[in-house]
């Protein structure tokens, strides 16, 4: 009995990583196919950007940190049409940006300001829309949608519970081939790799348009709840290796020198390590095996691989979506937390989603310096 089980956690360890390396599809493809789609950007760039940010991160943290596009500027760049040349603006200047705020100083000290109650506020938030995304995007063929999410969601009650995910993806392609339906992405005309500058305008643009929307969560999502969850996820490990300013230095860094290049504008994200961590990621291997992956699709790209790619039903990238999100938004205070704790999680949350998350965030700093200011109130009365 004690071979069977060891069998099966190395089996589980290799798979584990294998599995994690893909499990943020969900977010990662849908905002990538579709500026490739939708928006005729290079799939070269973008892809070599991805591929040397994960090799990156899998060297600079050796835990499996994950890399994924920043969802605001990449929505709005799919919604409205935007340029080449402004996506290429966004990442330079959220780089800038970030670098400003990590040197300096900056960063830590909001991430003191943050309480956990905060953080997971935010998250919860974030996972909520992961699962309204998910959703819609099951919902052309719900499902096939619905049995991938039922499926990925109970593997992990079963032994060789990692290898739900990659069976459920090669399953998805199978039945989108079967139906004859046809692909998601139509990814047969897309713009060649080739080296540019934003112009005078762009610049401008994408302040207004694309920076500023996006800086809220990237600072909050990217930075400091990543930092809060790896910290949580690997309480082994020394916490100076995730603290808030190295999140910001790693992606300032990889923005500022790849976005000339034709990468998209990039960052790491709490709800991408919540799902790789869930699907078995635990080490460097994860984020090497997808930044491979990355660079030789960005390689290889004109020989089938596009085919492939364009053939995994949307609803099955829901599923995963869904997924994440449901991982990122639970949290065990909703159990153990006092409630105000609970109070501020839920309120955070709240305003986060009917207005933004910038508004989340004011909202819960409010909160806890009020909760604080009555403490030390009536610390002095007694």
């Amino acid at each position: 009995m004690r071979c069977k089980t060891n069998r099966f956690d190395s089996v589980n360890q290799y798979s584990g990583e294998f599995s994690g390396a893909f499990a943020d599809l969900g977010t990662f493809l849908p905002l990538v196919l579709g500026l490739i789609a939708l928006n005729h950007f290079s799939p070269q760039g973008i892809f070599m950007g991805f591929g040397l940010f994960a090799l990156f991160t899998a060297f600079y943290y050796r835990r499996p940190i994950p890399v994924q596009p920043m969802k605001v500027i990449a929505a709005l760049v799919i919604a409205q049409g935007l340029t080449p040349g402004m996506l290429q603006a966004s990442g330079i200047l959220m780089g800038v940006i970030l670098l400003v705020l990590a040197y300096s100083g900056a960063i830590k000290w909001m991430a003191k300001q943050l309480s956990p109650a905060i953080s997971i506020g935010i998250q919860l938030a974030i996972g909520l829309q992961l699962i309204w995304m998910g959703g819609q995007m099951m919902s052309q063929t719900w499902l096939i949608g619905l049995v991938a999410f039922i499926a990925l969601f109970a593997s992990k009650f079963f032994p060789l519970r990692y290898l739900a995910m990659p069976l459920v993806l090669a399953l998805g392609i199978l039945w989108q081939l079967n139906s004859g339906t046809a692909p998601s992405f139509d990814l047969s005309v897309y713009t060649p790799w080739q080296l540019s500058w934003p112009s005078l305008d762009e610049w401008s643009s994408a302040v207004g348009l694309l920076v500023l929307p996006q800086l809220a969560l990237t600072l909050t999502n990217a930075v400091i709840a990543t930092s809060a969850m790896a910290k949580e996820k690997f309480p082994e490990d020394n916490k100076e290796n995730f603290a808030p300013q190295r999140f910001a230095t790693s992606s300032g860094w990889a923005n500022l020198l790849l976005a000339p290049f034709g990468a998209t504008a990039m960052c790491h994200g709490a709800g991408g390590l919540a799902v790789q961590h869930h699907f078995g990621a635990r080490t460097w291997l994860a984020p090497t095996i997808f930044g491979s992956s990355c660079l030789l699709i960005a390689a290889f790209w004109g020989q089938g691989i596009a085919t492939v790619l364009s053939l995994i039903p949307l609803a099955v990238l829901g599923s995963l979506l869904a997924i994440a999100g449901t991982q990122l938004a639970w949290s065990q205070r909703f159990i153990d937390g006092k409630p105000f704790c609970i109070f501020v999680i839920l309120s955070t949350a709240a305003i986060c989603l009917l207005i933004n998350t910038a508004a989340g965030l004011a909202t819960g700093f409010i909160l806890e310096l009020g909760r604080r200011q009555w403490h030390i109130y009536s610390d002095l009365k007694h």
